[in-house]
């Protein structure tokens, strides 16, 4: 071995290093096959990927992948140089992962050699799902108010603004569909925000027990005609710590939902109780209750128990998103409980100041 040989291959030692090392700390899954579509190297996250069927001895690239996208993607590698791209999926342990996958084909001397490698995609592709559903609800949601303001509108140009009869009831109408479609457009615009962490807590100390009156009498008009009866059972000396405005907000939305969904002669309950560590404020009705199946879905945007009733009523279906949301950021969380037939509790916990 001559001089300069000896100094490349001392130089080339650390670059080798330097990669292997680079390699094995990848988030994505990097794996070698050689001509046979054997695998002859990965990493540590290509292990976690397949499992333990990646580790036992020299595998077969089929017998631990068997996505017939993948294996054509390598196959065209190893034969022809080509190099791709795909989406694909990876079941292990009931855990699906989804992938976009990198396949180049290598040339070592004589030999030939592929490798792939395998971005994990699965949270952006959740994401994405989720982005899609929301904006599909939100053009669904528009279009009902929208349409019957187009409709009603028509009806008045084509002759009905001049029936006396008719025409206010026509515009209360349109006032009322108009007035969704802002609630709904407000409600967005917060969630968004919050969920964006362009929110924040400004946390006080203030009495619980007359912002529950306030928000009571501000509901006066949605409970007309109901029969309801409010009972403010927060003692008069509590004083919390945490956002005033937020707070109002959270209890307005709880408070609505039970004007909205009690029956006519019903009763609406404030209470308070602090333990340790927590303040628990609840929102008590005496309406339908929720059934046990919808329970575990009830925060989720847009999901209505009785979507025809809730649309009916007014509701835009992100009051009780709103309320988790703004929970979490105070850094306490919502709770639901009801029992169909006899009521629905919402329970706040909050953290108390140390």
């Amino acid at each position: 071995m001559t001089s300069n040989q000896t100094a490349s291959s001392k130089t080339s030692e650390p670059a080798r290093a330097l990669f292997h090392e680079m390699i094995g700390s990848m988030r994505e899954g990097v794996v070698m096959v050689d001509q046979e579509s054997t695998i002859i190297a990965f990493n540590p996250a290509a292990q976690v990927m397949f499992g333990d069927a990646a580790v036992n001895g020299p595998r077969k690239l089929f017998e631990i992948i068997s996505d017939e996208k993948i294996h054509a993607a390598f196959r065209d590698a190893l034969e022809s140089g080509a190099r791709s791209e795909i989406q694909t999926e990876i079941v292990v342990k009931n855990d699906r992962r989804v992938y976009d996958l990198r396949v180049a084909p290598l040339s070592f001397a004589d030999s030939k050699s592929a490798i792939g490698i395998f971005y994990d995609i699965t949270r952006l592709e959740r994401l994405e799902r989720v982005r899609q559903a929301f904006l599909s609800n939100v053009s669904h949601e528009l279009r009902t108010p929208l349409t019957s303001i187009l409709a009603f509108c028509e009806t008045l140009s084509d002759g009905a603004l001049e029936d006396p009869q008719n025409n206010r009831r026509f515009l209360e109408i349109i006032r009322r569909n108009a007035e969704r479609m802002h609630h709904l457009i407000d409600d967005i615009l917060e969630l968004s925000s919050i969920e964006a962490g362009k929110t924040k807590i400004n946390p006080k100390y203030f009495s619980l027990s007359p912002l529950v009156n306030e928000i009571w009498i501000s509901r006066a008009d949605k409970s007309q005609g109901r029969d309801l009866t409010f009972k403010n059972e927060v003692p008069s000396d509590v004083v919390i710590f945490a956002d005033p405005r937020r707070v109002e907000q959270i209890l307005t939305n709880l408070i609505d939902n039970a004007i909205k969904f009690n029956v006519p002669g019903g009763e609406v309950v404030v209470s308070y109780k602090r333990t340790a560590d927590q303040y628990h404020i609840q929102v008590s009705d005496t309406g339908e209750g929720i059934a046990a199946e919808h329970l575990p879905r009830i925060f989720e945007r847009f999901y209505r128990a009785d979507a025809a009733r809730s649309r009916e009523l007014g509701g835009t279906g992100l009051g009780l998103a709103i309320v988790k949301h703004l929970s979490r950021l105070h850094g306490g969380e919502a709770r639901v409980f009801s029992t169909v037939g006899a009521g629905t509790t919402f329970m706040i916990d909050l953290p108390a100041e140390a």
